[in-house]
């Protein structure tokens, strides 16, 4: 006999996944499943990265555009930026101090640009998450995106993409969040 109400619901919630009754469904089809999610080791090697895939893989091919990076101390360095390669990237191939913390996963704002208007105009609007970070970037203007967001188009060619004065990385500034 259960002690409460509470035991009963999470009975019934262990039983359902997805709507699903677990009771209706084959064990050896869960069985499979399950072992696709977690990858177990068969007689093949579990993991396997070729060597370009560990040092960041194979680098891009196809038609270039030449990209002006207006950088901190105002000196301009104009680079080759393969089309369909975003901001971060081509700055991080091409040695430009642009940080990218969370390695393109839309959780900072470090790699935040500021874009001349036709350029800002010409991209696709930003989706809700990226508006969200650029709400914590440094010196957010009307024409700020983030790097990791903004891939290279033929249009873009001679377009200056300007580097903030300063980022804000919570980590590394010090920053420490409180439990709420």
């Amino acid at each position: 006999m259960p002690c409460s109400g509470v035991a009963s619901t999470v009975t019934r919630r262990r039983r359902r996944i997805g709507g699903v009754h677990l009771a209706s469904i084959e064990p050896q089809k869960m069985l499979r499943v399950a072992l696709r999610c977690v990858r177990l080791p068969t007689s093949r090697r579990a993991f396997h990265a070729s060597s370009l895939l560990q040092h960041g893989g194979a680098p891009p091919s196809g038609p270039t555009v030449p990209l002006q990076f207006k950088l901190k101390d105002g000196s301009i360095k104009t680079v080759d930026a393969h089309v369909g390669t975003s901001i971060l990237d081509v700055a991080h191939r091409n040695d430009i101090d642009l940080e990218g913390a969370c390695e393109s996963s839309l959780a900072c704002s470090t790699c935040h640009v500021i874009l001349e208007d036709d350029t800002f105009d010409s991209l696709p609007e930003p989706c809700e998450d990226e508006e969200d970070m650029l709400d914590m970037a440094f010196g957010l203007t009307a024409t700020s995106r983030l790097g990791c967001q903004v891939m290279v188009t033929d249009s873009m060619a001679n377009a200056v993409v300007t580097l903030p004065s300063a980022t804000r990385n919570f980590y590394v500034d010090g920053h420490v969040p409180k439990p709420h």
